[in-house]
Order: C-alpha cells, then sequence, then structure tokens
C-alpha cells in the first residue's frame, strides 16, 4: 500500500516547499488539476526536477485525445497519468497505448461514474493501471465518502489496482487501510495541518503496518 499526497491549492514553489517536508513519508506526489489549470505542464516538470526520487502523477482528468495527453504528460516527466472514468473506451484505450510506449502508467478516476462496478469491469478489461474511487470536493462537502465504493471496485476488479481519494484523513485512515487499496490519496488530510511532517509519518507508519 502506498501513500500519495495530492496537491490542488498552491503554486509550482509552495507545492515544492510542501513536499520538502514530507518527502520521506510519500511515495507519490500529485499534480493536481487546479494547479496544471494554474501552471500548466510545467508544474509537472518542476517537481519531478526537485525530486528524481519520487513518483509524480499528473492529474489531467483525460477525457478526450488520450494519447496525445498522454505523450504531452509523459514529455513533462510524469510517471502516472490521471484518465476519467467517465470517458469512452476509445479515449482510455489511447491513453493505455501511449503509456506503454512511454513506460508511463494510467490511472483511472472514478468520480461521477454511476455504475461503479459494471464500468470497473470494463475498465479493467482495457488494461489501466489503477482504478481509483474518489469522493469530489463538492460531494464531501455535504459527507459522502469512498469506502463503500471501494470494496465494490475490489469485487470488481481482477488486474488493475485500486486506489482511493477523497476527505481521507488521520482519523479515518485506519477505515480507508482496512478496506485495502493498493493506494491512498490524501490532500487536505496533510496540507492543512500544521505539522504535516508528524501527519505525514503516522499516515506511513500506519499504511506500512496495513
Amino acid at each position: 500500500m502506498k501513500l500519495q499526497l495530492a496537491l490542488d491549492l498552491v503554486n509550482i514553489p509552495e507545492a515544492i516547499e510542501v513536499v520538502k517536508e514530507v518527502e520521506s513519508y510519500i511515495d507519490i506526489v500529485e499534480i493536481g488539476t487546479p494547479i496544471v489549470i494554474n501552471e500548466g505542464l510545467r508544474a509537472v516538470k518542476e517537481m519531478k526536477a526537485a525530486f528524481p526520487g519520487l513518483t509524480v502523477l499528473a492529474d489531467l482528468k483525460i477525457m478526450d485525445a488520450g494519447g496525445y495527453e498522454i505523450m504531452k504528460a509523459s514529455e513533462a516527466g510524469a510517471d502516472i497519468i490521471t484518465v476519467l472514468g467517465a470517458t469512452d473506451d476509445m479515449t482510455i484505450k489511447g491513453a493505455v497505448e501511449e503509456a506503454k510506449k512511454q513506460g508511463k502508467e494510467i490511472l483511472v478516476d472514478m468520480i461521477n461514474v454511476k455504475n461503479i462496478e459494471q464500468r470497473a469491469k470494463e475498465i479493467d478489461a482495457l488494461g489501466v493501471d489503477y482504478i481509483c474511487v474518489h469522493t469530489g470536493y463538492d460531494l464531501q462537502a455535504v459527507g459522502q465518502n469512498s469506502f463503500e465504493d471501494l470494496q465494490t471496485i475490489k469485487r470488481a476488479v481482477t488486474n488493475a489496482k485500486t486506489a482511493v481519494a477523497g476527505g481521507i484523513k488521520l482519523e479515518t485512515l485506519p477505515e480507508v487501510i482496512k478496506a485495502g487499496p493498493d493506494l491512498v490519496i490524501v490532500g487536505g488530510g496533510i496540507t492543512t495541518q500544521d505539522d504535516k511532517k508528524a501527519v505525514a509519518a503516522e499516515m506511513q507508519k500506519l499504511i506500512k503496518q496495513g
């Protein structure tokens, strides 16, 4: 089980400062969609240059032009790139083909997918690396979480690894770990804390204990 830090509401210098604090305790650093919108793929390039030892995920949430956008993110140094599960199979296929060519991985984000079990089976068959259940920011605000959906996806998927994202904090982490995803994605649960390093260290310890 790995820990991914999601960075969303920061610029490039701030993002690098945050990662410096927690680098020893995270496996993957995510350049979130808001940063990509504000700063472009340069954010990916600069993060990879600053932390060559870390896996960098570019949260592009690709919905179209899968192959082309994967190629561009790969050129910027992304190791993992996200595609939306709500898109069509051709986009996912194009993304997977290009990712394999570039030696990169695809994470499919199931945000707003209606029939999660059925769609997870279809996506699993397309050869993606991760399938991620994700309660979006707006739904977290009304108290939803991803844990039940994670169980559903774990039952449906035979090839891809599973990931979970959306409002995970130190208090809720044990429940997440119990569900057994391969990747736990935490944003504000680390970035909004006063002692980011201590929280990240404790999370990594819990994850290692499984």
